[in-house]
């Protein structure tokens, strides 16, 4: 999710966001990030630029890395788990009518600027990865993943215009897919962390296009995932620290949760769980740099999707470990985290 600073929003917002910080954690003092290296039990994996989201690949052997913003012509890279090196990921061209929008004919390629990702197994087997895009236009890309030799590359088959900009993505297997807007209706001179709604939750199919979400009208909606059977989605709550259930039959909220810390990006544990990162606040009075220091504290949660409980899974106890954290992601016994600024992962065992 795209936030404050050097972060967030259409860039167009970027001022209104910096003049709103009211968020406060206590002093104003925070010490400088940590080298690369092991720690404890966290090791800060560098090299990479602004993970701000992260997926698995079927095989288990990568993540792949949302390189949030614009900086270079690589912007999704493959990390090898194993070797812990960052490469980037091929991008081809091949278009299909059956993916996104048919109005969408022509590919931005490396210009895509990745933020939200969603990677899902499409109807037929086609392994899909849904990219919200802010550079160009405002739109999801729609990408398919396919083995490279022993690697992962992408292939561009289609995209969906956004008349708003979206956040995150959850990819359905019929090639539709649920987004968040969290600033559909924020406004220039609003607040942004006064717990008012600022933006909403949207639904797109083919058939219909997009549709909004009655009742998902909250501060800062931020990540999504839905339920393997459609049934359910679930909102992280930027601003308001917390997390929502959705029923998409009823077009409802069936659940809400506070947090105690401003959750950015949800992704599926291994078990089937919710796993839930973010940063503990915003110290307003704390001098930026380019390292942005007071944004270094963050948790990761587990939720149970059928009854919303809350498992406390890592607190960074003040370590200036990473700062901005915007997504956490478990495999293989590690939980790898990323941020939305930076040139750091963290990784530790569950």
């Amino acid at each position: 999710m795209r936030k404050i600073l050097s972060l967030s929003l259409p860039l167009c917002m970027l001022s209104v966001l910096i003049a709103t910080v009211s968020i406060a954690q206590p002093g104003s003092f925070r010490p400088p990030l940590l080298d690369c290296g092991i720690y404890e039990d966290a090791e800060i994996i560098c090299n990479t630029r602004a993970p701000e989201d992260l997926e698995v690949t079927p095989d288990g052997r990568y993540l792949i890395i949302a390189k949030y913003g614009e900086g270079d012509d690589s912007p999704i890279d493959l990390f090898n788990l194993q070797t812990k090196e960052f490469t980037v990921m091929a991008i081809s061209n091949d278009p299909r009518s059956d993916w996104g929008d048919a109005a969408c004919t022509d590919t931005i390629a490396e210009q895509v600027s990745p933020h939200g990702l969603s990677l899902s197994q499409r109807n037929g087997g086609a392994w899909q990865l849904y990219v919200v895009n802010h550079n160009v236009r405002e739109s999801m890309e729609m990408y398919e993943l396919e083995q490279a030799g022993d690697s992962w590359g992408l292939t561009w088959r289609g995209c969906v215009f956004a008349d708003v900009p979206y956040n995150d993505v959850a990819a359905l297997p019929d090639g539709s897919f649920v987004a968040t807007r969290p600033t559909a209706f924020l406004n220039e001179g609003d607040n942004l962390f006064s717990g008012e709604p600022t933006g909403n939750v949207v639904q797109w199919n083919a058939s219909e296009g997009e549709t909004v979400l009655p009742g998902t009208e909250i501060g800062y909606p931020n990540g999504v995932l839905v339920s393997e059977d459609g049934r359910y989605a679930y909102i992280s709550g930027w601003t308001t620290s917390d997390y929502h259930k959705y029923d998409l039959n009823s077009q409802q909220q069936v659940a809400q949760v506070d947090l105690g810390f401003m959750p950015d990006n949800l992704t599926w544990t291994p078990n089937g769980k919710i796993m839930a990162a973010g940063i503990k606040g915003i110290d307003g009075n704390c001098p930026a740099d380019s390292e942005n220091p007071c944004l270094q504290g963050f948790n990761v949660v587990q939720i149970e999707p059928d009854n919303s409980v809350l498992t406390p899974i890592y607190d960074s106890r003040g370590r200036a470990l990473i700062n901005g954290v915007s997504v956490a992601i478990e495999t293989g016994g590690n939980v790898y985290v990323g941020s939305f600024q930076g040139t750091r992962l963290v990784r530790f065992s569950r």
